[in-house]
């Protein structure tokens, strides 16, 4: 099924003007979603407000919304004075800047959407693909929709001969967490556990992430068994061991994850070869070097 725009924007850097069409990159209603239902009948079930004071159930029309700026204080907002600080959405994302593509933390990706050119935009849309994969960047850039302000970071990609763009929704600094908050101490690492690791590392490495090797088990899983009920059929239960362990012996994991055939990723489609290669075995330097960690 061909897909389909959700919005017309207005790509904007300098003087430049590239008329886009915004597509969503993800299929949120592939998740697997479930009713509540009365258990002795089987009818849905309605979600109702009960007030906590007075134990009724309260409608829509007599709600407020409120903010708690102290323990059970609250101010009110009107629907008319929470719709005049909604910003307004706008049909243009401005670029702002280019930063390169690897000083963007992945940790402030949020929702990513397609970009592909609308009418008259096919050349500016091109030339802005090629010269972002040409300088190595990415553009950083504002765009406002739904009542709030986005940072958006517009990226090349490519699929096979095909290259386009994507604007990925970022977070705001203050929305992630530092890793400095963690307690993480500082452990030393001898040099014989390094060299097992990235031994093992170079064991399993491949030449770039292949998402079709991936396949989602638990989804594939409850399909299954709501297929089987919508057939009247029963479902076992089965208990699956737990995976793992604790590490009592660091080096000991390390060869004996070397000696070990590691098996590649559970995949709904044969991967092409150019794509993905087979996890290799331990070169003889790396046995060797196994060998001759075992004596120390």
């Amino acid at each position: 099924m061909a897909a389909r725009s959700i919005a017309s924007l207005t790509v904007s850097f300098g003087l430049v003007a590239i008329p886009v069409k915004l597509y969503t990159a993800t299929e949120a209603s592939r998740t697997v979603s479930f009713n509540l239902l009365h258990k002795g009948c089987g009818s849905r079930l309605k979600q109702q407000y009960v007030c906590l004071k007075d134990e009724v159930v309260v409608a829509r029309d007599d709600m407020v919304k409120g903010y708690e700026f102290a323990k059970d204080q609250f101010v009110t907002f009107s629907a008319d004075e929470l719709k005049a600080l909604e910003e307004a959405g706008s049909h243009s994302a401005e670029i702002t800047e280019f930063v390169p593509i690897e000083t963007v933390d992945p940790v402030y990706f949020d929702k990513a959407y397609y970009l592909a050119p609308d009418k008259g935009g096919a050349k500016p849309y091109a030339l802005l693909a090629r010269a972002l994969r040409a300088a190595g960047r990415c553009a950083l850039g504002r765009w406002a929709a739904h009542g709030k302000q986005h940072v958006v970071m517009i990226r090349p990609v490519e699929v096979g001969e095909m290259s386009g763009l994507v604007m990925q929704q970022l977070l705001y600094g203050t929305d992630v967490r530092s890793i400095r908050d963690l307690d993480i101490p500082q452990t030393e690492v001898k040099d014989a556990e390094l060299q097992l690791a990235q031994l093992l590392i170079d064991q399993q490495a491949v030449d770039r992430f292949d998402p079709a090797a991936y396949t989602d088990a638990v989804r594939a899983r409850i399909e299954a068994a709501v297929q089987k009920k919508v057939e009247g059929q029963e479902i076992t239960l089965t208990e699956e061991g737990q995976a793992g362990g604790q590490v009592i012996d660091l080096m000991e994991a390390l060869r004996a994850s070397l000696e070990k055939k590691t098996p590649a990723p559970e995949s709904s489609a044969q991967p092409q070869a150019e794509t993905r290669k087979p996890p290799r075995r331990a070169k003889p330097a790396a046995e060797q070097a196994v060998r001759k960690t075992a004596r120390k």
